[in-house]
């Protein structure tokens, strides 16, 4: 039975995100979620765990009291089975994490917490091209609603750069924590130091809020919806 418990004290005592472990398995952060949270009688991906944490599958899996890892890590996880962000890199892409959080174009969504839902791939060559900071902090996400159409429509993708994160530039759009609520804004700053948070649907009057009432997740740098 997989031990939900010594992963949890692994993560913990060596100070790894579960996002983190996630990136390096090649795997989705809801993966390892689930592995925390959901008694298993094992999983596929337990030797890239122990590899990436370095232990050893037995110990994860509750047969020893040793987290030390073993000599038969090495040939039960041989190196001719590349991760997915292995394979990723040989074709000249990088996984993007998904984020599970819809950042409303209109009333909001809650932001309680997000889970990576899925890895995605996209060519690191064209990312390189969005962003001077490099792919690493990138996410994938989509809008909801209708509030900054016609630029961006309910369900568009959206990918945000969270190393982007200083409105120092008029009128860019901005992925947004205001209160309790995620949104997507086209952003000027005032005169008096203030921020109007607004829509690109006329319809939808802009919000002034504070430098303390808003957080910045990171610049919108793509938007991409299906014909």
């Amino acid at each position: 039975m997989f031990r939900s418990d010594r992963l949890a004290e692994l993560l913990k005592a060596q100070g790894v995100s579960q996002s983190q472990l996630a990136r390096g398995v090649g795997v989705s952060q809801a993966t390892i979620w689930k592995l925390l949270k959901e008694s298993s009688q094992g999983s596929k991906h337990t030797h890239r765990i122990a590899r990436e944490l370095g232990t050893s599958p037995e110990y994860l899996m509750g047969e020893t009291n040793d987290p030390a890892p073993t000599a038969e890590l090495s040939i039960v996880a041989p190196v001719n089975e590349p991760t997915d962000t292995e394979l990723a890199e040989r074709m000249g892409m990088r996984l993007i994490p998904e984020i599970g959080l819809h950042f409303a174009l209109g009333g909001g969504a809650y932001v309680d917490g997000h889970v990576e839902t899925a890895m995605v791939p996209f060519r690191k060559d064209w990312l390189d091209r969005l962003t001077r900071y490099g792919p690493s902090d990138v996410f994938l996400t989509r809008g909801d609603g209708d509030s900054m159409m016609p630029t961006i429509l309910d369900e568009d993708d959206v990918l945000v750069n969270r190393a982007d994160n200083l409105i120092t530039r008029q009128d860019r759009i901005w992925a947004l924590a205001y209160g309790d609520l995620a949104t997507i804004k086209r952003v000027r700053r005032t005169a008096q130091g203030s921020f109007l948070l607004m829509s690109d649907n006329t319809a939808v009057s802009p919000i002034e809020a504070t430098e303390g009432e808003i957080h910045v997740v990171g610049r919108v740098i793509w938007i991409g919806r299906k014909m």
